[in-house]
């Protein structure tokens, strides 16, 4: 039962018709702390449909970018419960660069934390969003654009080692 609700779902979400809402809850949901990569949705759409390359980037971005929010919006509704943990390292270099930290926040590890933690210090929202979109938009046309040099060979003698 679960097996297929699974494979169902995976279905609905690799079909081209549905390409960028699929991107869109990706990066949504990889953007928040929950352990997901939107690259190699973001790629997939990208190299089914190579004239979709810039909504792509540009969806991906926006839910990304939401995620982004959804971790500061977070940070802010947290920082009441841990203001004793405000005296490490992370808090202070926050506090000194501001909100252009946030241009971080496509870093793979940090990235989503460094959201939640400008949240916390309550660093202004717009200018933190704004610097988390242009930071996370890089990110997705480099990789794209990298993954897309790849030769075709490449990603077929990958997929023969996966199955």
């Amino acid at each position: 039962m679960i097996e297929s609700a699974i494979t169902w779902l995976l279905h609905v979400l690799a079909a081209p018709e549905v390409g960028l809402t699929s991107v869109f809850i990706i990066s949504l949901v990889s953007a928040t702390l929950v352990p997901l990569g939107s690259e190699p949705a973001v790629f997939a759409v990208i190299k089914a449909n190579p004239a979709m390359f810039w909504s792509v980037i540009g969806v991906a971005t926006v839910g990304n970018t939401l995620g982004g929010a959804i971790d500061y919006y977070m940070g802010w509704q947290a920082k009441q419960s841990f203001a004793k943990e405000r005296k490490s390292r992370w808090f202070h270099w926050l506090e000194r660069y501001g909100a252009k930290t946030m241009l971080l926040a496509w870093v793979p590890g940090i990235g989503d934390p460094l959201c939640t933690l400008g949240g916390w210090l309550r660093l202004p929202f717009w200018p933190s969003l704004a610097y988390m979109a242009i930071g996370k938009l890089l990110r997705y046309i480099t990789m794209t654009t990298l993954l897309l040099y790849v030769p075709d060979g490449v990603w077929h003698r990958i997929g023969q080692m996966l199955g």
